[in-house]
């Protein structure tokens, strides 16, 4: 994979923003929970993404700023002064009982519609793998080789388990980050956790067994600057695109077809769309971001050539320029509605009008 600088530019971003804020008390959420956060008439300046709740409300995460809470009507603004415990959000997630969760600069944040409390991790369970339909999980802000599980109880900080190739790596490069950082968390169709790790390709977890992918195309096994798998989708065949232009086709094992009853074979690669622009000799097929949308197309986020999208047989671009010059894109969202977001380097959030990417005003 060779998208040359992203990855430098991406985990600097991350040490500059793991800033910690001051940290509330529940006890004090509690006081404060009829009247926390801030009314205000517009967002701030350094909106890094976006999240829709299962309420349709939206929720702007800042860089350094906390984060806004929009429901069509009002914009509120929530800050440490409120009980997150960092005003550097890196990611949004939602469970099944409408809780939200940010990943912070300080650890894991829950808002459960009124107030907001830090997660607290259990010690001595970093094995405790375990699937249970109702557990959230999250990528480690500290890209330490670690993942967490939450139970709707306890948080456990699990580690991701070792590999020959990751422990190869680790003898080749000792003063390299770590290569079993996980990058992105991804749930499938049956209910499996699959990881995208900084070095070391795809893993699957299905409650049993750890299952990894780790050709070429989605590994980082070189000296030069890596990538990672930042992005996992399963497309509407049930086939997995890894932020390249192979997609995969995934065996259980009861289905695996009789000449790969072989566990390290629980999958089969085939070379999808090619280089996203259509030149033959060019190799551009790798990208930061994909997502899919209500008709099943595919966006790709390819970092600095705009937007591509796969309809199953033709590409599609969308150029997304200030100044007649491409504007560097980081990821892309879908929305409730369908709609699509973009999050960029340094011109905040954009949105999709049914024709072409625009920045995103209130």
């Amino acid at each position: 994979m060779n998208i040359p600088t992203v990855i430098f530019f991406l985990n600097i971003l991350t040490l500059l923003t793991s800033c910690k804020g001051q940290t509330t008390t529940q006890s004090e959420n509690a006081a404060n929970s009829t009247s926390i956060g801030d009314t205000v008439n517009e967002l701030g300046k350094d909106i890094e993404l976006v999240y829709q709740d299962k309420k349709d409300n939206y929720w702007f995460a800042c860089r350094n700023d906390g984060v806004y809470k929009y429901d069509e009507k009002k914009i509120i603004h929530f800050t440490t002064k409120d009980g997150l415990t960092s005003n550097s959000i890196g990611e949004i997630r939602e469970d099944k009982s409408g809780n939200i969760y940010f990943i912070t600069g300080n650890g894991i944040c829950q808002f459960n519609g009124k107030t907001f409390r830090a997660l607290k991790e259990k010690s001595g369970v970093d094995n405790d793998w375990k699937l249970n339909p109702n557990d959230i999980w999250f990528k480690s802000s500290e890209y330490d080789g670690f993942v967490y599980r939450f139970d709707g109880e306890n948080l456990l900080k699990l580690k991701v388990p070792k590999i020959k190739t990751g422990e190869d790596y680790i003898s080749k490069h000792p003063n390299y980050a770590n290569p079993y950082a996980i990058f992105c968390v991804y749930t499938d169709s049956k209910e499996n956790i699959w990881f995208g790790t900084a070095t070391l390709g795809a893993f699957r977890y299905n409650g049993k067994s750890f299952d990894w992918i780790i050709e070429d195309d989605v590994t980082e096994l070189h000296d030069g600057p890596a990538n990672g798998v930042r992005s996992i989708l399963e497309d509407k065949n049930g086939d997995f695109w890894f932020n390249s232009a192979y997609r995969y086709t995934i065996y259980d094992t009861a289905s695996m077809p009789n000449n790969q009853q072989d566990k390290s074979t629980f999958y089969k690669r085939t070379k999808s769309i090619g280089s996203l622009d259509g030149s033959k000799n060019n190799d551009f097929t790798e990208y930061l971001s994909i997502t899919k949308d209500n008709n099943n197309n595919l966006w790709f986020v390819p970092y600095d050539t705009g937007v591509w999208k796969y309809d199953g047989i033709k590409i599609t671009h969308y150029p997304v320029q200030i100044n007649s010059k491409e504007i560097k894109l980081f990821s892309i969202y879908k929305d409730n509605k369908g709609t699509l977001w973009l999050r960029t380097q340094e011109y905040g959030l954009w949105k999709f009008n049914g024709q072409t990417f625009v920045q995103f005003r209130i």
